[in-house]
């Protein structure tokens, strides 16, 4: 399975340029059955790692672009009234895709941000009270603008809560810049990509990145440095139970994307700040600033050798 593994890695590299760790992360929070936050400036790759992520892994593929006037039912579809044959039919809208990409989430108003709520939780939607199963596997990569970009709109805990992860790509280093300047348009790029994986493959990959062994020590890491945001004397939001579990599931993925059976606590720690960060802040602070400090913070304060 490492193949596959280098083979995707690859195809992503070869798209966005000089972000190994980040896309490696990318990777590692799908295959962890997680959802992607994306926060950058604009023209940083953001939407083209998305797209590429869902050329290489075959998925199906929608975007949104999120709005300051978009709907509930722009996002998940509705049903409309047909006369001839006297009865609703089901519209359904582009949450129902194995791949979402809600571009720029924080310009639409809290109450369309919450429609995604129970489809990233639940894997299903209501509509007029009926329930409906989306794809399998479905993800959500989710891509924002920094808060003081104009019209933009503060994520609520509760929707931050639901992204496994939280990346910014940042600037290439000179060398791949030069490369981004002479290669060609990344939509010649992406029109030249095919699927690496199959929908089984994809399957049978989540499965076994779900069965990297974890010892006790580990899940003590794990534990103590949630514990740690539980005290008095810490100044951000306490880490509930949900972040353990993803920190661990995350973990497990990007152990198995390194070709290890077992995690360590490196896994841990290469997981820690991005499964984090945006859970550690009060909603006032940037995420960019606060919330990696705060991370940062946390992992310096617990040995990681007390848990070999």
């Amino acid at each position: 399975m490492q193949t596959l593994i280098d083979s995707i890695l690859e195809q992503l590299n070869s798209v966005i340029l000089g972000k190994q760790a980040e896309t490696r992360l990318a990777l590692a929070c799908l295959l962890a059955k997680g959802h992607l936050l994306i926060e950058d400036l604009p023209g940083m790759g953001k939407t083209t790692l998305a797209h590429t992520l869902a050329k290489t892994l075959g998925l199906s593929f929608q975007r949104i672009q999120f709005t300051s006037d978009l709907l509930p039912a722009d996002v998940v579809g509705l049903s409309i009234f047909q006369p001839e044959k006297q009865t609703f039919i089901l519209h359904k809208g582009p949450i129902f895709s194995q791949l979402l990409l809600a571009d720029e989430i924080n310009r639409a108003s809290p109450k369309t941000q919450s429609a995604l709520l129970e489809g990233m939780e639940e894997k299903q939607v209501s509509i007029d009270g009926v329930s409906h199963n989306l794809p399998d596997p479905f993800f959500v990569i989710a891509t924002q603008n920094p808060l003081h970009h104009a019209g933009t709109y503060l994520l609520p805990e509760s929707q931050l809560d639901r992204f496994m992860m939280r990346i910014s790509l940042g600037f290439p280093n000179a060398e791949a810049e030069k490369q981004i300047l002479l290669s060609d348009d990344h939509h010649v790029k992406l029109n030249k990509l095919t699927s690496v994986v199959s929908q089984q493959q994809l399957t049978e990959l989540q499965q076994a990145a779900n069965k990297i062994y974890v010892s006790a020590s580990i899940l003590d890491y794990i534990i103590a440095l949630c514990h740690l945001t539980r005290t008095d004397e810490f100044s951000g939001a306490p880490l509930s139970p949900r972040a353990g579990k993803a920190i661990l599931n995350a973990a497990k993925a990007w152990a198995f994307t390194k070709g290890r059976e077992h995690l360590l606590p490196e896994d841990i720690q290469a997981v820690f700040v991005v499964v984090c960060q945006h859970r550690l802040t009060s909603g006032i602070d940037e995420i960019t600033n606060n919330g990696l400090s705060l991370s940062s913070q946390v992992l310096q304060q617990i040995d990681p050798i007390n848990f070999n």
